[in-house]
């Protein structure tokens, strides 16, 4: 099995200014945006209570009638896609102009997505067995790691949805509405047979369709065929996907909660993309005057260099600072509100801002895992595709088991094998060095990490039979 490159296609479609210097300072404001929301989110949800037994971890959320609205402010993994297929489509475009190829865009999104996880999980494992050690109970326990693996599922489709970003680009060259389309009438057509057959594991398969669905639609904001529209037009495209979201709520289709429609994904998520998508082509001018001023432009800066860290850890500090409060409540006297009462109402705002000063402050001291460089990268296209399956084996073992002492060790030996296969085998350590060219370093990782790039020609993955390069 390999990952090779296929041949050129030449450019069909206008790009943006953007696209000729690489970054963009309003997609990067955006995605700050998104972190932080994502932070605020997770902060909602977790709650503790101190029952007749001990600590309790509970959702704060579940049944509150305040809770829907706010995922329509708060849901914003749509956007975020649509973010990363903005970034990855340039990104490897710019590696392409220096030569590289599908396999040198892939080594680098392994490398720069498993650094900051292999470090997260094999903390947690730690932690997990100390606490263990120390007689905390085992339901505890199993909550919590419980509650610590669910948001892995972005890792997983994340990084799938990059390894398959220079295949969906080569489509997009060739056929961008068409491809589009057939993703979006995909997503529909699972959504059909899960309510037909009443099977939701069925639902799972919208994991690609709609995912990659918003990823492609990163690809038309990138070379802006989406600015180039009249102002009223993409005013009408938002409104009118908010107004079929809005009738698919009224019937009984969807939930009107959107944090729901994800697990599994609907094509409720390519519309609140679309309407997402829109809204941010209207406001572009506002955010690009936000961008200038300096505290904003620090702290968006901040972001984008620590995305993946401050994901992956916000669950951490969060059960961090809930187990602090049930040790508080039993043995201090502290008091923990019911969920959504006027008191948790009052301290809930000072929770959150900890949460995100906390998640902030561990992503300062460990965020320079996610700048690291690559050193002799492989040009293997087959040890490129062996680290996405180890990888995604990785994610999948905590998420279906939950995360305990064995199943985070043995993520994290998997994402340690992952990172070791994008690495070039020893023996050809040496050729490089004398004088044998060097695969191009892989930019920035798009999205839940961070982008950028430019460039004209495009390449595509294709799997086939034999070694590459």
């Amino acid at each position: 099995m390999t990952i090779t490159q296929a041949s050129r296609s030449p450019r069909t479609a206008p790009t943006s200014p953007t696209a000729a210097t690489g970054r963009d300072p309003v997609i990067d404001l955006v995605r700050a945006l998104c972190v932080v929301a994502i932070v605020l989110l997770h902060g909602l949800q977790m709650g503790v209570t101190v029952g007749p037994y001990g600590p309790v971890l509970e959702y704060t959320t579940v049944g509150a009638s305040w809770y829907p609205p706010v995922t329509w402010l708060l849901q914003v993994l749509p956007v975020f896609f649509v973010i990363g297929g903005f970034s990855g489509m340039l990104a490897f475009r710019r590696l392409r102009d220096r030569g590289g190829i599908a396999t040198d865009f892939v080594v680098g999104r392994v490398h720069r997505l498993l650094l900051p996880a292999v470090v997260t999980i094999s903390v947690v494992a730690i932690a997990l067995a100390v606490l263990q050690v120390r007689g905390v109970p085992t339901d505890l326990l199993l909550e919590a790691g419980l509650r610590y693996s669910q948001p892995l599922w972005f890792l997983g489709v994340f990084l799938g949805s990059q390894t398959l970003l220079p295949a969906m680009l080569r489509a997009h060259e060739r056929a961008p509405l068409g491809t589009l389309a057939v993703l979006g009438a995909g997503a529909l057509g699972v959504d059909a047979l899960r309510s037909l057959t009443g099977v939701d594991a069925v639902g799972y398969a919208n994991l690609a369709f709609v995912w990659l669905a918003l990823q492609q639609l990163g690809f038309f904001l990138a070379e802006g065929r989406l600015d180039a529209l009249r102002p009223v037009t993409r005013m009408r495209i938002g409104a009118g996907a908010v107004a079929l979201l809005a009738g698919a709520f009224a019937l009984g289709i969807f939930s009107p909660d959107l944090i729901a429609q994800m697990n599994p994904p609907t094509s409720a998520l390519i519309l609140v993309g679309v309407a997402q998508t829109a809204a941010f082509t209207l406001l572009r001018p506002t955010l690009a005057a936000l961008i200038t001023r300096p505290r904003i432009s620090a702290v968006t800066a901040f972001v984008t260099a620590r995305t993946m860290t401050l994901y992956l850890w916000n669950l951490p500090v969060l059960l961090t600072m809930a187990g602090v409060s049930a040790y508080l409540a039993e043995h201090g006297g502290l008091l923990l509100p019911d969920p959504s009462g006027l008191l948790w109402w009052t301290l809930r705002p000072s929770w959150l801002v900890l949460s995100l000063v906390l998640t902030a402050t561990v992503a300062w001291v460990l965020g320079g895992m996610e700048r690291r460089r690559l050193h002799q990268p492989t040009t293997s296209s087959s040890r490129a595709l062996q680290a996405v399956l180890l990888a995604l084996a990785g994610v999948l073992i905590p998420l279906l088991a939950g995360t305990t002492v064995l199943t985070a060790m043995l993520a994290a030996g998997l994402f340690l094998a992952a990172l070791s296969r994008v690495r070039a085998p020893r023996g050809s350590r040496g050729l490089q060095a004398s004088g044998v060219p060097k695969a191009p370093e892989a930019p920035h990782v798009p999205g839940a990490p961070c982008p950028s790039g430019s460039v004209s020609q495009v390449g595509t993955l294709q799997v086939t039979g034999a070694a590459s390069r």
